[in-house]
């Protein structure tokens, strides 16, 4: 395992390859689950790429810290990262409140970025009034009292069959996450607006929803698609909030001709 003190906490994260002229992938992981989410992805591209995976403070076995968190804090812990990786001009995947903290990564340090992949995520998600709620009942009762509902929203019904094993595994994920980091991050998704920033994002742009996500439906992420000049919109068809999870090849699909796309110059399209 390997871990690095950033801003004042340990910060778990995984490295596959080395920090070379190889495109590197940052892969950032949703609210609620660590980072083994993209396995199945990860192991098809490394090789061609360089893979870094981590655990954002309050996640995972990365500290909690001090909350509640901002996404700009979050966001200030991966460039932390990166720079003591030596790592600049990044493909930067993040998938829900990760693609809030690629949003702000690129808005503080756009030369660390080099393309963005804005995976079942938007430039604003929910209400401050649903973000309370959320807050107040784990903070009251855990995350076993909510996983159900959140894991209705994660995955499609063919995947939440009780034979599936995995997905007795990833409610198993959800829950044993600390409530402290949980409630933390549902404050910093909560204050979070990239509206106005949006449609500032000179880099290359790909936006994902899954076509049965019940957290940030398909219309919500072409919302932020449109706000984004040149970026590309793709659905993942049988796929809930979690597409990388649910349906890993089609996604990779989907990736790997946007990659191309980066390393080729090819301009984005809607």
């Amino acid at each position: 395992m390997q871990f690095a003190h950033i801003n004042d906490i340990a910060i778990h994260y995984r490295l596959i390859g080395a920090v070379t002229d190889k495109p590197l992938i940052v892969f950032i992981n949703s609210l609620g689950t660590d980072f083994r989410i993209w396995r199945d992805v990860t192991l098809s591209l490394a090789g061609a790429h360089t893979i870094l995976l981590y655990d954002k403070r309050g996640h995972g076995l990365s500290d909690i810290g001090q909350v509640p968190y901002s996404i700009e804090e979050l966001a200030t812990d991966l460039a932390g990262l990166l720079d003591q990786l030596g790592v600049k001009n990044a493909i930067v995947c993040g998938l829900s409140v990760g693609g809030l903290i690629a949003q702000a990564l690129y808005q503080r340090r756009p030369e660390l970025v080099r393309a963005l992949v804005l995976s079942n995520t938007a430039h604003r998600i929910g209400t401050a009034e649903m973000w309370d709620e959320r807050i107040a009942a784990v903070e009251a009762k855990g995350l076993a009292a909510i996983a159900d509902g959140v894991l209705e929203r994660w995955f499609t019904p063919a995947f939440r069959r009780p034979e599936n094993v995995a997905y007795a595994g990833y409610r198993n994920m959800l829950v044993r996450q600390p409530v402290a980091g949980y409630a933390g991050t549902c404050a910093a998704i909560r204050d979070a607006d990239y509206t106005d920033a949006a449609g500032k994002i000179a880099v290359p742009v790909l936006c994902i929803a899954g076509d049965q996500d019940g957290s940030t439906p398909p219309d919500l992420v072409r919302s932020t698609a449109k706000l984004i000049p040149g970026a590309r919109f793709e659905i993942i068809r049988d796929a809930g909030h979690i597409p990388c999870v649910e349906q890993p090849e089609a996604l990779l699909a989907v990736l790997r001709g946007f990659f191309e796309s980066v390393k080729t110059g090819e301009k984005s399209h809607e």
